[in-house]
Protein backbone atom coordinates (compact mmCIF):
# COMPACT_ATOMS: atom_id res chain seq x y z
CA UNK A 1 0.00 0.00 0.00
CA UNK A 2 1.26 3.31 -1.10
CA UNK A 3 1.64 5.97 1.73
CA UNK A 4 -0.52 9.39 1.44
CA UNK A 5 0.83 12.50 2.97
CA UNK A 6 -2.05 12.23 5.54
CA UNK A 7 -0.11 9.24 6.63
CA UNK A 8 3.42 10.11 6.08
CA UNK A 9 2.87 13.04 8.48
CA UNK A 10 0.81 11.01 11.05
CA UNK A 11 4.26 8.56 11.23
CA UNK A 12 6.32 11.18 11.16
CA UNK A 13 4.67 13.04 13.68
CA UNK A 14 4.31 9.87 16.06
CA UNK A 15 8.49 9.28 15.16
CA UNK A 16 8.07 6.23 13.36
CA UNK A 17 9.15 7.67 10.30
CA UNK A 18 12.12 10.48 10.57
CA UNK A 19 12.88 12.85 8.02
CA UNK A 20 15.24 15.21 8.90
CA UNK A 21 14.89 17.99 8.52
CA UNK A 22 11.34 18.21 7.81
CA UNK A 23 9.37 20.57 5.91
CA UNK A 24 5.85 19.89 5.76
CA UNK A 25 6.25 22.13 1.94
CA UNK A 26 7.56 19.39 0.43
CA UNK A 27 5.00 16.46 1.20
CA UNK A 28 2.65 15.70 -2.35
CA UNK A 29 -0.28 13.89 -1.96
CA UNK A 30 1.52 10.52 -2.37
CA UNK A 31 5.47 11.11 -1.80
CA UNK A 32 7.87 13.25 -0.23
CA UNK A 33 10.51 15.65 -2.35
CA UNK A 34 14.02 15.31 -1.07
CA UNK A 35 16.75 18.04 -1.90
CA UNK A 36 19.90 18.00 -3.34
CA UNK A 37 22.94 18.44 -1.07
CA UNK A 38 25.82 20.06 -1.37
CA UNK A 39 28.39 16.60 -1.85
CA UNK A 40 29.05 15.32 -4.99
CA UNK A 41 31.15 11.95 -5.92
CA UNK A 42 32.68 11.97 -9.99
CA UNK A 43 34.71 8.96 -10.74
CA UNK A 44 38.54 10.29 -11.81
CA UNK A 45 39.05 10.42 -15.54
CA UNK A 46 41.34 7.39 -17.18
CA UNK A 47 39.74 5.22 -13.63
CA UNK A 48 39.54 1.72 -13.99
CA UNK A 49 36.78 0.10 -12.25
CA UNK A 50 37.46 -3.67 -10.60
CA UNK A 51 34.66 -4.41 -8.40
CA UNK A 52 36.54 -6.94 -6.54
CA UNK A 53 38.35 -3.84 -5.19
CA UNK A 54 36.63 -1.03 -5.09
CA UNK A 55 35.24 2.47 -6.82
CA UNK A 56 38.38 3.23 -7.87
CA UNK A 57 39.92 6.81 -7.81
CA UNK A 58 37.11 8.97 -7.11
CA UNK A 59 36.97 12.87 -6.88
CA UNK A 60 35.02 14.40 -4.02
CA UNK A 61 33.60 18.02 -4.24
CA UNK A 62 31.80 20.05 -1.65
CA UNK A 63 29.79 23.32 -3.21
CA UNK A 64 28.14 25.96 -2.37
CA UNK A 65 25.72 27.18 -4.76
CA UNK A 66 25.27 24.87 -7.83
CA UNK A 67 27.24 22.20 -9.89
CA UNK A 68 27.31 21.54 -13.59
CA UNK A 69 26.82 18.07 -15.15
CA UNK A 70 28.37 18.42 -18.34
CA UNK A 71 26.60 16.42 -21.22
CA UNK A 72 26.95 11.98 -21.06
CA UNK A 73 28.84 13.20 -17.62
CA UNK A 74 27.51 10.74 -14.47
CA UNK A 75 28.43 11.77 -10.37
CA UNK A 76 27.07 11.02 -7.59
CA UNK A 77 24.74 13.53 -5.76
CA UNK A 78 23.27 13.22 -1.78
CA UNK A 79 20.24 14.44 -0.51
CA UNK A 80 20.22 17.05 2.18
CA UNK A 81 17.57 15.02 4.06
CA UNK A 82 18.52 12.12 6.10
CA UNK A 83 16.09 8.95 6.64
CA UNK A 84 15.18 6.78 8.61
CA UNK A 85 12.58 4.19 7.50
CA UNK A 86 10.98 1.59 10.48
CA UNK A 87 11.15 -2.73 9.95
CA UNK A 88 7.78 -1.81 7.95
CA UNK A 89 8.15 0.99 5.76
CA UNK A 90 9.94 0.67 2.47
CA UNK A 91 10.36 3.45 0.03
CA UNK A 92 11.19 4.30 -3.66
CA UNK A 93 13.34 7.03 -5.25
CA UNK A 94 11.65 8.29 -8.41
CA UNK A 95 13.10 11.39 -10.32
CA UNK A 96 10.83 14.58 -10.96
CA UNK A 97 9.71 14.80 -14.36
CA UNK A 98 10.40 18.22 -14.87
CA UNK A 99 14.13 17.70 -14.41
CA UNK A 100 13.63 14.32 -16.96
CA UNK A 101 12.32 16.23 -19.21
CA UNK A 102 15.71 18.39 -19.24
CA UNK A 103 17.67 14.92 -19.72
CA UNK A 104 18.51 14.60 -16.75
CA UNK A 105 18.92 10.94 -15.09
CA UNK A 106 18.17 10.04 -11.50
CA UNK A 107 20.23 6.25 -11.90
CA UNK A 108 19.11 5.57 -8.09
CA UNK A 109 18.96 1.93 -7.58
CA UNK A 110 15.26 3.16 -7.02
CA UNK A 111 14.65 1.57 -3.58
CA UNK A 112 14.93 1.91 -0.17
CA UNK A 113 14.37 -1.61 1.88
CA UNK A 114 13.03 -1.43 5.40
CA UNK A 115 15.37 -0.63 8.20
CA UNK A 116 17.54 1.76 6.03
CA UNK A 117 19.04 4.95 7.64
CA UNK A 118 21.10 7.57 6.11
CA UNK A 119 21.29 10.63 3.57
CA UNK A 120 20.35 9.15 -0.10
CA UNK A 121 22.43 8.72 -3.02
CA UNK A 122 21.41 9.56 -6.16
CA UNK A 123 23.65 8.46 -9.32
CA UNK A 124 23.34 11.55 -11.86
CA UNK A 125 23.67 11.45 -15.92
CA UNK A 126 22.85 14.32 -18.11
CA UNK A 127 21.49 13.10 -21.47
CA UNK A 128 21.59 15.93 -22.90
CA UNK A 129 23.48 17.49 -25.37
CA UNK A 130 23.80 20.43 -23.25
CA UNK A 131 25.52 21.17 -19.71
CA UNK A 132 22.56 21.05 -17.12
CA UNK A 133 22.93 23.35 -13.96
CA UNK A 134 21.61 22.22 -10.57
CA UNK A 135 21.41 24.00 -7.28
CA UNK A 136 22.15 22.99 -3.76
CA UNK A 137 18.97 22.54 -1.79
CA UNK A 138 16.46 22.74 -4.88
CA UNK A 139 14.06 19.49 -5.22
CA UNK A 140 15.68 16.73 -7.06
CA UNK A 141 13.65 13.91 -6.12
CA UNK A 142 10.72 11.92 -4.41
CA UNK A 143 10.23 9.55 -2.09
CA UNK A 144 7.23 7.44 -2.32
CA UNK A 145 6.88 5.17 0.97
CA UNK A 146 4.84 1.85 0.45
CA UNK A 147 3.99 -0.32 4.12
CA UNK A 148 5.13 -3.99 4.20
CA UNK A 149 1.89 -6.39 4.23
CA UNK A 150 4.44 -8.11 7.19
CA UNK A 151 7.34 -7.14 9.31
CA UNK A 152 10.40 -9.07 7.30
CA UNK A 153 12.76 -11.56 8.72
CA UNK A 154 15.72 -9.44 7.18
CA UNK A 155 14.98 -5.69 8.11
CA UNK A 156 17.88 -4.08 6.14
CA UNK A 157 21.28 -3.71 8.33
CA UNK A 158 23.46 -3.70 5.17
CA UNK A 159 26.96 -1.44 4.05
CA UNK A 160 24.88 1.60 3.51
CA UNK A 161 23.44 2.02 6.32
CA UNK A 162 23.59 5.31 8.45
CA UNK A 163 25.92 6.64 5.10
CA UNK A 164 26.45 10.90 4.75
CA UNK A 165 27.39 12.53 1.74
CA UNK A 166 27.36 10.97 -1.97
CA UNK A 167 28.68 7.68 -1.48
CA UNK A 168 30.41 5.73 -3.81
CA UNK A 169 29.67 1.91 -4.46
CA UNK A 170 30.84 -0.67 -1.85
CA UNK A 171 30.01 -3.62 -4.25
CA UNK A 172 33.82 -4.58 -3.12
CA UNK A 173 32.32 -5.54 0.34
CA UNK A 174 29.63 -8.11 -1.71
CA UNK A 175 30.60 -12.05 -0.65
CA UNK A 176 29.81 -12.97 -3.71
CA UNK A 177 32.71 -11.96 -5.23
Amino acid sequence: MILSDKSIKELIKKGVLSVEPFKEDLLQCSSLDLRLGDEFVRYADGTFIDIKKGAGEVIREKVKDFIDIKPGEFILATTVEYVKLPSHITAFVEGRSSLGRLGLFIENAGWVDAGFEGQITLELYNANRVPIRLYTGMRICQLVFAQLDKVPEKVYRGKYRGQRGATPSRIEQDTDL
